[in-house]
């Protein structure tokens, strides 16, 4: 590996456990040096200035980026009556459709919990009976709905693990998240096959994602495209894979750690919205690939009554409108 490209590398990896902490950390391989942060707090996650804290009563606010920071699990773990455990492809919209069901059924207001790791994480945490560790706290909490891609939700309901149908609810395309100023001049998907193009994509072994992207590398450029954003570039430190969904795209691409990525439409939507220096490259119709979100309601679930009524609200014109916001669509069977 070439000592730019090592270095790169050792970056995004010490970036990444910011995100998930491995049971035994270890310093081998590292080259830099501990020096403060050179980069604006507000670029870290968690972003939306607490907006995606639905508890009502805070108490003392500690958030310090790069440092304490639980960005992907929001509210009050005492006594909550609604838990969600959400994909997430939508972490951002989370807060307004959290605001909009409470304020049609303030029954739950400040009493909903919700969760936004990748899907195949939340499975995990799942089948661990609810309990996940984060840094130095351990605590358990199970769902009463589980929201993501059509056909994890379907293979959930064959596998036991949720009850009732399957509802399907807004649609998204992909896009390539890149800098503002588009350092690396990409052009559409064929571009990220080239030496010296550093991606940050998202990891197979969690995220669903990444079998559409790869679908759609294969369309825009062949077996050959998608072995190189996948495989070559992985292995020569070019291409960087996530451990928490598309958050870390962005802040890779913030840092100047990446030229590009491949995410949902919507999330670099939200990132321009929120004033990050993010833009975004189209990928054409007959390159991209469509994702269909559904929800159901978890098997045994402590609050099945209110996890229907969530799964019915995300199918509602207050919701559907809320998606839009950031470029879903919605779910239409005839599509």
């Amino acid at each position: 590996m070439k000592p730019a490209a090592k270095h790169t590398l050792s970056a995004a990896l010490g970036a990444a456990l910011l995100f998930v902490l491995p049971a035994c950390a270890t310093t081998a391989g590292w080259g830099g040096k501990v020096q403060p942060p050179q980069y604006k707090g507000e670029i870290f996650p968690p972003w939306q200035q607490g907006a995606n804290a639905p508890a009502t009563i805070k108490g003392l606010q500690f958030t310090v980026p790069e440092v304490n920071v639980l960005a992907d699990f929001h509210g009050n773990l005492n006594n909550p009556k609604l838990v969600i455990f959400v994909a997430g492809n939508y972490y951002f919209a989370m807060a307004p459709l959290v605001a909009a069901f409470e304020q049609e059924h303030p029954q739950y207001q400040g009493r909903i919990y919700f969760e936004t790791l990748p899907p195949g994480i939340l499975l995990k945490q799942m089948h661990a009976g609810g309990t996940i560790t984060v840094g130095n706290m351990t605590w358990t909490v199970k769902p009463d709905v589980y929201a993501a891609g059509l056909k994890k939700i379907r293979a959930a309901i064959a596998d036991g693990i949720l009850t009732g149908a399957a509802v399907p609810y807004v649609t998204n395309d992909l896009a390539i998240m890149i800098p503002k100023n588009n350092p690396a001049h990409i052009t559409g998907l064929t571009d990220l096959g080239k030496p010296g193009v550093r991606l940050s994509m998202p990891n197979p072994e969690w995220e669903g994602v990444a079998r559409q992207i790869k679908a759609s590398l294969a369309k825009a450029g062949g077996a050959a495209l998608e072995k190189s954003v996948y495989e070559d570039k992985v292995k020569d430190g070019q291409t960087i894979l996530t451990h928490v969904h598309h958050r870390q795209t962005p802040l890779f691409l913030m840092q100047g750690l990446a030229d590009a990525g491949v995410t949902w439409k919507s999330e670099a939507i939200f990132q321009e919205q929120v004033g990050h220096p993010i833009s975004n490259i189209a990928i054409p119709a007959d390159q991209n690939t469509t994702a269909i979100y559904a929800s159901a309601v978890v098997k045994g679930a402590a609050h099945p009554e209110a996890g229907k009524e969530w799964v019915g609200f995300l199918r509602s014109p207050t919701a559907r409108a809320i998606f839009e916001r950031y470029g879903f669509r919605a779910y239409s069977a005839a599509r």
